[in-house]
């Protein structure tokens, strides 16, 4: 695997200094760590600049950065070989439309109703999580995704302990 082609995006009151990005890092020497500011159209636009047009990405989306890596694999499946998302913030409205949950409003424009992901996506959940639930983001998944394998750990919206304890060669393999 080419480290440099796994990319971490944070979540919405994070940066690229967070824990997580930080262990990431070291543990994958030469990954992306960008920090992303702003609206989420703001996000996602920056996260393109990112990424171009390169292909075999594997995208960690942590949070609200799990939100813009699926909103961006679902447009750009070629690009990506692997998603991992760790506490995706993909939730959807009563209609059906995906939430923006840093503002409490439905995702505008293209982004309202998202295709089917083939690529292949592993997501890490805490089933002690109390800022993205575990049960709605897993009935979303399901739906969303085609080839989605859940990891359900014993922890919070952090994973501060599902850090140690998993084994991320073989996740991002």
């Amino acid at each position: 695997m080419d480290n440099a082609k796994i990319i971490y995006l944070h979540g919405s009151d994070s940066s690229s200094q967070s824990g997580k990005a930080r262990q990431f890092a070291e543990k994958f020497q030469g990954m992306k760590t960008p920090d992303f500011t702003g609206s989420f159209d703001e996000r996602m636009n920056q996260l393109y600049d990112v990424l171009g047009k390169e292909k075999g990405w594997t995208i960690i989306g942590s949070s609200y950065g799990g939100l813009m890596a699926t909103v961006f694999a679902s447009e750009n499946p070629k690009q990506v070989r692997k998603l991992v998302l760790l506490a995706p913030a993909i939730l959807k409205d009563e209609n059906g439309i995906y939430i923006d949950p840093v503002i409490g409003e439905p995702l505008q424009g293209k982004w309202k109703h998202l295709q089917t992901i083939s690529v292949p996506t592993v997501i890490v959940h805490g089933n002690q999580d109390d800022v993205v639930p575990l049960e709605p983001v897993r009935k979303t998944a399901e739906e969303l995704f085609s080839d989605v394998e859940f990891i359900v750990v014993d922890d919070g919206h952090r994973l501060q302990k599902a850090f140690s304890e998993l084994n991320w060669e073989e996740i991002l393999e």
